[in-house]
């Protein structure tokens, strides 16, 4: 495990917003992984390996449609806790759930010898580039888990503290400007 003050963002990311009427925009990540699809979804669905990377804990696997998963903030001061039920499961190419109101859909596209990984959630516009930063970061993470190069998980206030998701935020919030 590296140091988090050593994190330094990658390039390889695409993000768009829905803009929409009201606080509630769509956000559109977007990530090339050096990985297979079956790879990729494990590291999605998995509790012991969402612990290595995403923002939330899961007590439970989301890989199996109807499957009810306890999902916990990390990193966040005082943990939020939500229950979600997995709404869509068709491994390894679609995974459907809510977190915290939102649904989050992730789509996995084969791409080379790889995988197109896409993330699909609404989310507070005020929020948008703050949002993406922190998926950005959470993707770089997996991509470094899945190759075995750990880097940590660097998810919540912990993220907030880095000079690498300072700057995303700053490239987000001009790219997403009004």
């Amino acid at each position: 495990m590296r140091n988090h003050d050593e994190y330094e963002p990658s390039a390889n990311g695409q993000a768009r917003v829905l803009r929409e009427d009201g606080d509630s925009w769509g956000l559109i990540i977007a990530r090339e992984l050096r990985h297979a699809p079956e790879l990729v979804w494990q590291a999605l669905t998995d509790p012991a390996q969402l612990r290595e990377w995403a923002p939330f804990d899961a007590n439970g696997s989301l890989a199996v449609a109807g499957s009810k998963v306890k999902l916990s903030t990390v990193n966040a001061g005082a943990p939020v806790e939500s229950e979600t039920t997995v709404l869509r499961a068709e491994p390894p190419r679609l995974l459907v759930y809510n977190w915290g109101g939102s649904d989050m859909r992730w789509e996995l596209e084969p791409h080379g010898s790889g995988t197109q990984l896409t993330l699909w959630t609404r989310i507070d516009r005020r929020y948008i580039a703050m949002g993406a930063a922190g998926w950005h970061v959470c993707f770089d993470v997996l991509d470094h888990w899945l190759a075995g190069t750990p880097l940590g998980r660097i998810a919540g206030m912990d993220a907030l503290k880095t000079a690498g998701w300072q700057q995303l935020h700053k490239e987000y919030a001009k790219l997403f400007a009004d």
